[in-house]
């Protein structure tokens, strides 16, 4: 956490930074699958997607949770995805790596959203209080085959 920052503003930061990156990224995938770059949008998503992993860690613990997992998962494929588009020029293989890089950073950031969403909204908390539940899992499975396409329309039609 920020040195002098309570929780409360610390967390409030780290959503909106959250919000930010999920919905940049989405901008980045759509122009994806209509086979372009859009480098504004894409400079927006890998660094507040980013910031949403390093910020996650500033939150007070004592074991590593699976949400630390998430995020240490999401910046290794965020270190892979910025070579990728910085330092290849998304030749050869990384014509594909390169989205399919960024849906699945997307992916983490919704998949965290949607258990934060499960946990802090009461309606949704009362269907599914330890998130095992069918209609967790059902929520989670959704979002998961959406990517899926998403990810196979961006790697199938981007064109750098």
């Amino acid at each position: 956490m920020i040195v002098g920052m309570t929780l409360s503003t610390f967390t409030t930061l780290h959503v909106i930074i959250s919000l930010i990156g999920i919905a940049s990224g989405l901008a980045v995938v759509s122009a994806m699958r209509a086979g372009r770059r859009d480098d504004f949008w894409t400079t927006v998503f890998l660094g507040s997607t980013v910031l949403t992993s390093v910020t996650g860690f500033g939150f007070p613990f004592d074991h590593l949770l699976p949400s630390h997992k998430v995020g240490i998962v999401s910046l290794v494929v965020l270190a892979v995805v910025i070579v990728g588009r910085y330092a290849t020029s998304l030749r050869g293989v990384w014509r594909w790596i390169y989205p399919a890089g960024c849906v699945l950073a997307l992916y983490f950031n919704v998949f965290v959203l949607v258990v934060q969403l499960f946990q802090k909204v009461p309606a949704l908390q009362t269907l599914a209080p330890t998130q095992s539940e069918a209609p967790f899992q059902g929520a989670q499975l959704v979002v998961f085959a959406l990517f899926a396409w998403l990810g196979f329309t961006a790697v199938k039609r981007f064109n750098p």
